[in-house]
């Protein structure tokens, strides 16, 4: 099966050796995603901010592999609080509808940049 590489300046561009997301058949593995604004590059301030842009990022890259977050299967999402998990359960309300996606979340001790919250999805487009 081939892979392809998906690519939007609508989401932060790479910052490591990866790509936003790969396409392998009709399932997509969206790479992780932090509170980074796509123009700046700079993270966005305080946790309700990021957990929005953290969600646009990614929205902007399903979109970009022809899909939605409507698409997603599963998502993990990393939290450096996981007393910040109800505001990822408040935010993901205006992003997902039911059935919302299978779901993780770990607590970590740190993230790239400093975020408080990174995630990262499945999609399966049909």
């Amino acid at each position: 099966m081939t892979k392809t590489a998906i690519s939007t300046p609508a989401a932060p561009g790479a910052i490591g050796t990866y790509s936003q997301a790969v396409r392998c058949g009709n399932t997509v593995y969206l790479s992780g995603q932090i509170g980074l604004d796509p123009q700046s590059m700079q993270l966005v301030e305080g946790i309700d901010a990021q957990i929005r842009r953290v969600f646009d990022n990614l929205k902007a890259v399903a979109e970009a592999a022809g899909g939605s977050l409507a698409d997603a299967v599963k998502l993990t999402i990393y939290l450096t609080d996981l007393a910040h998990f109800a505001k990822v359960n408040e935010v993901m309300a205006a992003y997902f509808n039911q059935p919302y996606p299978a779901r993780a979340a770990i607590g970590v001790a740190s993230l790239p940049r400093a975020a408080l919250v990174e995630a990262d999805a499945i999609l399966v487009i049909q």
